[in-house]
């Protein structure tokens, strides 16, 4: 390749074999979570479910048989290291891009140059955050890999389904890739701790069992965070009289602080927890609901947002079977607006504890739905005569029947049309305040069916007054 071309395309093999993706410089300097990151298969440390024996992403690498790959997953997971572990392991040449620095100009310059030596070898072309890229930006792409100019591999922390065109995934393998459990951190940090080619250890540091657990367990499966945190720890710890380097709970403690919520207020995990927060309201889970809500306030989530959930929340889960439950979501909305955060958490939670515990019910949701669904399908019913406000008197036309004011009856239990074409929308739930009210229209109904006539006021202002015309 052409000393220009290995300028713009950062060129990573020679004729006859591909070179390493990174300089080898990495594994002796620069931070130790690049100098510890995985060459190949073997030492790649968690996601099982992919990487077992005989997984289909296991397969396809070492067969290199790959097609367009997307990886999806938290930080810290492996989907750069997986990328690495194909550009080593690979027959083809590897390119690497990034939709932090890139832009269309020059994604079309490495799809090009892919192009023009699409007979010698293929190309798998490696984006980084691949969801930065705009649609539009996407779209660059599909040609290419319509044609196999190139292989895609793209690496996103972001839902695939919402942040990557459907044609590239519709073209591509996603494989989704799980934060690492504490005990794969734990490996990382013991292999970090005893390499003395690429880790620390030349440098004879030990951690308290306590301060392991402690690190394995705060870094949320993210192994960068991991072995960030480990670093500082043992370089800012002073060895013994023998040299030795032993990090303590309380060392590791300071060198972590304060734990930081992977948490964005406009993209996944926002969308994520709050849908976590609603579902453990609406499934009586008050402790998980909690937790949510947590969750949310420490990663610096709106409380309004939070609040305005909570009396949708109100309304469309819980309803009748506790009346009170709209008016407690309303009361911490208000709260919020008054005090403002960080008091207000004590009344997001008090009003999360109390929708949580409620009975639930969505009858009244599936009421209007079903009515609304009728309006929009079929004929929109009249006004029955007796209901409209003011009576039409024409020529030929039927007296309509005298509206019967409940008042004057008995129970106010008056049997009168208030549809044209009657139908049941309101099935109350045996839930809550709710089953009280489903008695209590089934007693209404019977007795309207046994209710005697009794006669409408004569008396006009009284007519009007008992709402004959309102």
């Amino acid at each position: 390749m052409a000393d220009d071309e290995d300028d713009l395309f950062g060129a990573l093999y020679r004729d006859d074999e591909p070179a390493a993706p990174e300089s080898e410089a990495v594994w002796t300097r620069g931070p130790l979570a690049a100098r510890m990151r995985p060459r190949t298969l073997e030492e790649i440390v968690g996601q099982d479910h992919l990487l077992g024996p005989g997984r289909l992403l296991r397969r396809v690498i070492e067969s290199d048989r790959f097609t367009n790959i997307i990886f999806y997953g938290p930080p810290g997971t492996g989907k750069t290291t997986l990328a690495e572990v194909i550009a080593r392991t690979t027959k083809r040449r590897f390119e690497r891009s990034s939709g932090v620095m890139s832009n269309v100009a020059q994604l079309r310059a490495v799809c090009e140059q892919a192009r023009k030596v699409r007979h010698l070898a293929g190309t798998v072309l490696f984006i980084d955050e691949i969801h930065r890229f705009n649609k539009s930006q996407q779209d660059v792409l599909l040609p290419y890999i319509e044609d196999g100019t190139v292989t895609l591999i793209g690496a996103t922390t972001h839902n695939p389904g919402i942040f990557i065109n459907t044609p590239l995934t519709s073209r591509s393998l996603v494989f989704e890739l799980h934060s690492l459990t504490p005990e794969a951190i734990t490996t990382l940090i013991r292999r970090a701790l005893t390499d003395r080619e690429r880790g620390l250890g030349e440098l004879h540091a030990t951690l308290d069992p306590e301060a392991e657990a402690f690190l394995a367990r705060i870094c949320d499966g993210d192994a960068r965070r991991a072995l960030t945190a480990l670093e500082i720890a043992v370089r800012s710890t002073e060895p013994d009289a023998e040299g030795r380097i032993r990090v303590t709970p309380e060392a590791m403690a300071e060198c972590v602080q304060r734990r930081t919520i992977a948490y964005d207020r406009d993209e996944d995990q926002h969308y994520d927890t709050i849908s976590a927060f609603i579902k453990s309201v609406r499934g009586t889970d008050p402790d998980a609901a909690i937790y949510w809500l947590a969750k949310m306030l420490e990663g610096g989530e709106d409380p309004r947002f939070i609040a305005r959930r909570l009396i949708i929340l109100a309304s469309e889960d819980i309803g009748n079977a506790d009346p009170r439950g709209l008016t407690v979501a309303v009361a911490a909305m208000q709260a919020v607006d008054f005090i403002g955060m960080p008091e207000a958490r004590y009344s997001l939670a008090q009003a999360t504890t109390y929708l949580a515990s409620a009975p639930k019910s969505n009858a009244s949701c599936e009421a209007i739905d079903t009515a609304m669904s009728d309006i929009r399908s079929g004929r929109v019913q009249p006004v029955p005569e007796h209901l409209k406000n003011v009576h039409v008197k024409a020529e030929g036309k039927e007296k309509a029947p005298e509206y019967r004011y409940p008042h004057a009856f008995a129970d106010t239990a008056v049997d009168q049309a208030y549809l044209t074409v009657p139908k049941t929308y309101y099935r109350p739930r045996p839930s809550g305040y709710e089953d009280t009210i489903a008695k209590r229209l089934a007693w209404m109904r019977a007795r309207k069916a046994a209710a005697p006539d009794a006669p409408v006021p004569s008396n006009p202002a009284d007519r009007r007054a008992h709402g004959e015309h309102a």
